[in-house]
């Protein structure tokens, strides 16, 4: 009970951060093109999405020895196995009638990696990029750390491998630069940077200016990350960026709305993208009991209580303060549309939130939605005498109790 006591906990601290924090990610031969437009050098590379286009890419390339890459939002794409049966995301191929038979293979399905789940990510694109031979792999990352405050660069010279395993294992072998917020990152310090490395002479210049100028992409473009895996020094003594992976801060949507028309909406998961037109904050987990909840604190103990009564939360919901019945009603159908969920624990706090409010769009809702699985309700603050009296007089099968324990640990028993 205590290990499910605290593994929930964890996916309640993670989906209240997760709601709380949306960050836009793009695809792969998006973030080639960002890169390119602020001179930092990529394979070249071509995005396709029909077998036929891959073929009429791969045809007028220039050259035969080429990279497909699944345009998916998920690492370990290269490792990752299609829903159809086919083995990897990423594929060395020779001829454009292999580009065709591959892309086919990947269009239209979907790729389950270590980072997707069992449902996987459905690839609508390929991006074919020239092959190019690399000496070495480097990691270049650009964040916000929270030691220092401030803007770092994150290098290691050990790219091409998870780097929380090698800040595990060989913690030396991460050079972390702190990076001034308006002066950005000097060039002295970027050359010194990629000496350190153990960049080539030939190509410490070119590293330099990647280092220089992917700062300026995360200035300019409110990023919250840059991760660059691997950067590579190639035999021929050049630096390329050979994969790359952004995030956005969506507070700044409306002054980026070039990148954030970008959004593969796709990609993400239908409910919560439904959830978050609607206003409320949802993350879908893998339980059968629905939460719904105002405020993410109480959303998160919610949680925890249920799974100490060894029960297994479905979502994080959170209405916030400003719901409205209309709200509540939708927020019953996106935890109706799950099948998985077995009951509904409804938890209100009324402080901002009036308890009556949620009361007239539960009664709405359980008629309107011919509502048939088990629903417990909780509510407690402002207007709830009335929020009470408006349930019983509704004569709906809506369990009311005060006791979160009691409430919690009777969704519980009517999930089973």
């Amino acid at each position: 009970m205590l290990a499910s006591f605290r593994t929930t906990g964890s996916l309640a601290r993670r989906a209240a951060s997760a709601s709380q924090r949306r960050f836009l990610s793009i695809h792969e031969y998006q973030s080639v093109n960002l890169l390119n437009s602020y001179g930092i050098p990529t394979p070249k590379s071509i995005v396709a999405k029909s077998p036929e286009e891959a073929y009429s890419v791969a045809q007028n390339f220039g050259t035969d020895k080429l990279v497909i890459k699944a345009q998916v939002l998920a690492g370990g794409r290269g490792k990752g196995k299609f829903d159809n049966g086919f083995q990897g995301g990423v594929h060395t191929i020779d001829s454009p009638q292999q580009a065709q038979e591959y892309a086919g293979k990947m269009i239209g399905s979907k790729l389950i990696t270590k980072q997707t789940g069992a449902g996987g990510r459905i690839c609508n694109a390929v991006m074919l990029a020239e092959r190019r031979d690399p000496s070495h792999e480097y990691y270049v990352a650009v964040l916000n750390d929270r030691v220092t405050q401030g803007v770092v660069l994150v290098a290691s010279n050990q790219g091409g491998m998870n780097i929380e395993e090698v800040a595990a294992t060989n913690p030396a072998a991460i050079i972390t630069t702190p990076i001034d917020f308006e002066k950005g990152l000097s060039k002295s310090t970027a050359l010194e940077l990629a000496r350190t490395l153990g960049i080539k002479e030939g190509g410490q210049e070119e590293a330099a200016n990647i280092f220089i100028n992917l700062y300026k992409i995360f200035k300019d473009k409110d990023a919250t990350q840059i991760e660059i895996n691997p950067m590579s020094e190639t035999v021929d003594g050049h630096v390329l960026c050979m994969d790359a992976k952004f995030g956005f801060d969506d507070n700044a949507e409306f002054r980026h709305e070039d990148i954030f028309a970008l959004r593969d909406i796709s990609q993400e998961e239908p409910s919560e993208v439904e959830a978050q037109q609607a206003g409320l904050n949802f993350i879908k987990l893998d339980g059968s009991i629905g939460c719904l909840v105002n405020g993410a604190g109480l959303a998160m103990a919610t949680m925890d209580v249920l799974a100490l009564h060894g029960g297994n939360p479905a979502n994080f919901l959170d209405v916030g303060g400003g719901a409205t019945p209309e709200t509540v009603k939708k927020a019953f159908e996106i935890l109706l549309s799950d099948p998985k969920v077995k009951s509904i624990f409804i938890n209100i706090f009324g402080g901002i939130m009036r308890c009556d409010y949620i009361a007239e769009g539960v009664i709405k809702a359980t008629k309107e939605l011919n509502l048939t699985i088990p629903l417990v309700v909780r509510l407690k603050g402002t207007m709830e005498a009335e929020a009470k009296a408006m349930i019983k007089a509704s004569g709906l099968k809506i369990v009311a109790l005060d006791s979160l324990d009691e409430a919690a640990e009777t969704a519980v028993q009517l999930a089973v």
